[in-house]
Parts: C-alpha cells; structure tokens; sequence
C-alpha cells in the first residue's frame, strides 16, 4: 500500500512543478479552472466570455467586472496571474 502511495505521489509531483501562473488573456477555461483557486469551469467560461466581449484584460483588477470573480477569487490567485500584452 505504502509503494502504490508513493507511486501516485511520484506521478503527481510533475504536474505539480508545472503549476504556475495562468495568463488570463491567452488561458482556455479548463486552463483557468485548474489553475485558479476558487474558479470553477463556469466562472472560468465567464472570463474567457467577458475577455471575448470586451477584448484583453490589461490589469488582474478587471476580473472583478466578471459575473462571479469577487474580492476575495482576486486576492486569492493574485500572485498566480500573469497578463500578455494586448495585440
């Protein structure tokens, strides 16, 4: 039992290294979803939603303007989020 935990352990352990800050302007929703404590698919959705209706985010702030994503989502993940230049 121990060898079949560590063996689950070990697998885990490089998609751990690979968590990291998400761009929220190029990020698909599951990318979203995985990567931001507190936001589900649905709210991942209403980000990539409101960044398709109102173009590229140019500040971790804007989220707050995403039907969902309060204070406390953003405080959260502030240090997770990146933001690509606009093109």
């Amino acid at each position: 039992m121990q060898t079949l935990l560590l063996s689950l352990l070990a697998g885990l352990l490089p998609a751990l290294a690979l968590a990291g800050p998400v761009d929220i302007n190029t990020a698909d929703a599951m990318t979203l979803a995985a990567e931001l404590d507190g936001v589900g698919l649905s709210r991942a959705e209403a980000i990539i939603d409101y960044r398709n209706l109102n173009g590229s985010f140019a500040a971790a702030e804007q989220l707050l303007d995403v039907k969902g994503i309060g204070p406390q989502v953003l405080d959260t993940n502030r240090m997770n989020i990146q933001i690509s230049e606009s093109k």
